[in-house]
């Protein structure tokens, strides 16, 4: 053999010095500096095409236990008699494409096959004590053929074309697996080996790593040079307690800047990492790291948990809203059936308003069971996210009623309402303007606007800037002048934006001309007590805002009087075309009802009263002649005797004290 360096170099990534070299140097070491394959003379055999190797006695007695036939130029491995002895054997740096004729050398520790052509692991079944077996730099493409080689300590396989971890499962006592410069693109299967302490992967193509955290003790692991873009691909190796010597220098990982803290949070029993020693400062800033890096997973795990509930929560509001407008149109349908003609029209208090059926029809029963199985649970959802209060499902009107703070009061300016009946939005609208003083833009999706005069509603409202009413659930929105109408019923609102589109002077204009003569003509044929009681409210706010104002210097106008002036810029006009929800309007229908009833009853009983006093009337018609004779003749006969008469009165008169 040669110098124990050589022998050493021919192991792993001979540009790393890996901390096992050591312990093979123990493993194979060489006899020294004088002996090598130099001093062997290699003699052809007429009986087979194998040289036989010969040695000198001297050889033979000095270096009894071990043959070095290294840089020989051999093809073959040569018949080796008489040197069943033999332990250490090494043929380095040869021609060799076939292991054979070493099946006889059962008591050797050490084969160095180091630089041949070798294809394929083979000729080894019988080497049940082999504990060294390098076979770096040859052409092998699969491991195989191992199994008989319980005993090895050290395999090393670098520099060949192995493209998959295989056949090693039952070598529990290896301790050294030499993998680099391969063609591995990852690293599994590596469950037995209990007793694996280095496993080199160096200038492989890996891109994710299985199985490591199942090596009880694994220390050193090298996968510098390889294709590890993320320590997700590599994430068992959090989980491995003996691993403290590790390398990812040459991949995509090693250049990212949170690299080395990420690999130090995960691993913390780390010693050196790219064969650099880890620093207590280091373990400081990685724990610190962590610690950030665990808050911040959980706001994320929290964050994730609280959008998924927001679209579980929205996805029922969705279905629920879905069945209720299903029941409406089946409800209206039965209606109509029963109809003989439309309904027309009816006016309460100078607004007009559809007419809205005072019951229901039959519904379908899978319909009303669907609809009534709904959990009453999750069924609206309130949201604020910045200056946007959002409000899903009407059950969400009731937080109107909460007690908000003034600061995330005054911050919303903005209120969307979605799958909520537009009539229930009108009811919490004098709410809405006290609760959210800020309040300029309205958004209304699946909200059932399905004609003009629900718009008259807003007018109520403090102040708005924008308005948007997406097409979804919005059929009012299909009629061609719909933008038009808002304008010019809330023109004192000054409006900048519908639905995202700039409100310009010629837009006001137009909406004038079209709907101001429909304004004229509600307000002229109201009565004036009707007028007066519709406009009662802005004409208090009016006179308020003309006393408050008064006497003030022209041009010092506060933002309290624009917005009084905004209140009562709604003319008279504008303030009859106003809206009545269809529950205000059962309300009113009921109450006209019973007053209907009381006033029928009434003049019920002023008739009845009137024919009694006419009957009577006539009865005493009858009656009076007779009855005017039997007066008179009454009175003749009591004063024909005048003293018996004085003498009765006077008698009465006693009796009456």
């Amino acid at each position: 053999m040669k110098t124990a360096t050589r022998s050493l170099s021919a192991f792993g990534d001979s540009s790393i010095k890996t901390p096992s070299k050591s312990r093979i140097q123990q493993g194979c070491h060489s006899a020294g500096p004088n002996i090598s394959g130099d001093h062997i003379n290699l003699v052809s055999s007429s009986l087979s095409s194998f040289p036989i190797p010969q040695r000198s006695s001297e050889e033979k007695i000095l270096y009894s236990d071990r043959l070095s036939l290294e840089r020989q130029k051999l093809t073959v491995c040569p018949i080796i008699n008489g040197e069943d002895h033999l332990r250490l054997l090494n043929f380095q740096h040869n021609f060799i494409t076939r292991i054979q004729n070493i099946s006889n050398l059962q008591k050797l520790i050490s084969l160095d096959l180091y630089d041949n052509q070798i294809e394929e692991i083979s000729g080894l079944s019988t080497l049940r004590c082999l504990r060294v077996l390098l076979l770096g730099k040859n052409r092998i493409k699969k491991i195989s053929n191992l199994e008989n080689l319980k005993s090895l300590d050290v395999l090393d396989l670098h520099g060949n074309q192995i493209t998959k971890i295989e056949n090693i499962n039952h070598l529990c006592e290896l301790r050294v697996l030499n993998l680099a410069r391969n063609f591995l693109s990852h690293v599994d299967n590596l469950n037995g080996l209990d007793s694996l302490t280095e496993l080199n992967l160096r200038h492989n193509q890996i891109t994710f790593v299985r199985d490591v955290d199942n090596l009880p003790c694994l220390q050193h692991l090298f996968l510098s040079f390889n294709n590890i873009s993320s320590f997700d691909s590599v994430s068992c190796l959090a989980d491995s307690s003996s691993l403290s010597d590790i390398t990812f220098d040459g991949n995509p990982i090693a250049q990212e800047s949170w690299y080395k803290h990420t690999v130090l949070q995960n691993m913390m029993q780390l010693r050196q990492l790219d064969m650099k020693r880890i620093t207590e400062e280091e373990r400081r800033m990685a724990s610190v790291l962590a610690k950030k890096e665990e808050e911040k997973k959980r706001e994320s795990h929290k964050q994730s948990l609280l959008k998924e509930k927001k679209r579980l929560t929205i996805n029922n509001v969705a279905r629920q809203w879905d069945l209720q407008q299903r029941v409406a149109n089946i409800a209206t349908n039965e209606d109509r059936k029963d109809s003989d003609s439309p309904q027309d029209p009816c006016q309460i208090d100078g607004s007009t308003l559809s007419a809205f059926p005072e019951e229901t029809g039959p519904l379908d029963s899978g319909l009303n069971n669907a609809l009534q199985g709904l959990s009453v649970i999750d069924t609206y959802l309130v949201e604020v996210d910045g200056d946007t209060l959002s409000l899903y499902g009407s059950g969400a009107l009731e937080s109107l009623d909460r007690n908000w703070s003034v600061q995330t009061a005054g911050m919303i300016t903005t209120v969307s309402f979605t799958f909520i009946e537009f009539d229930e939005i009108v009811q919490v609208l004098p709410k809405l303007k006290i609760k959210f003083p800020n309040s300029l833009h309205l958004k209304f999706k699946e909200t059932n606007l399905v004609m003009l005069q629900q718009f008259n509603a807003l007018a109520q409202l403090r102040r708005i800037d924008q308005l948007t009413i997406d097409p979804q659930g919005n059929p009012v929105v299909n009629f061609t002048l719909w933008k038009y109408y808002v304008l010019f019923r809330l023109s004192h609102f000054s409006m900048q934006k519908i639905n995202g589109t700039e409100v310009t002077q010629n837009d006001m204009i137009m909406a004038e001309r079209l709907f101001g003569i429909l304004a004229h003509v509600a307000s002229s044929e109201l009565p004036q007590y009707r007028l007066i009681s519709i406009l009662g409210d802005a004409r208090k706010k009016q006179f308020r805002y003309l006393l408050e104002s008064k006497g003030k210097k022209p041009g010092i106008i506060n933002e309290e009087n624009n917005d009084s002036k905004r209140l009562v810029g709604e003319n008279t006009n504008r303030a009859t075309l106003n809206y009545t929800t269809r529950d205000f309007y059962n309300e009113k229908l009921e109450e006209i009802k019973e007053k209907k009833k009381f006033c029928k009853t009434y003049i019920e009983d002023l008739v009845k009263e009137a024919t009694e006093i006419n009957m009577k009337n006539e009865a005493l018609q009858k009656l009076w002649p007779q009855m005017f004779i039997e007066l008179v003749r009454d009175a003749v006969i009591e004063i024909r005797n005048e003293n018996s008469y004085m003498k009765l009165c006077l008698q009465q008169i006693t009796d009456q004290k």
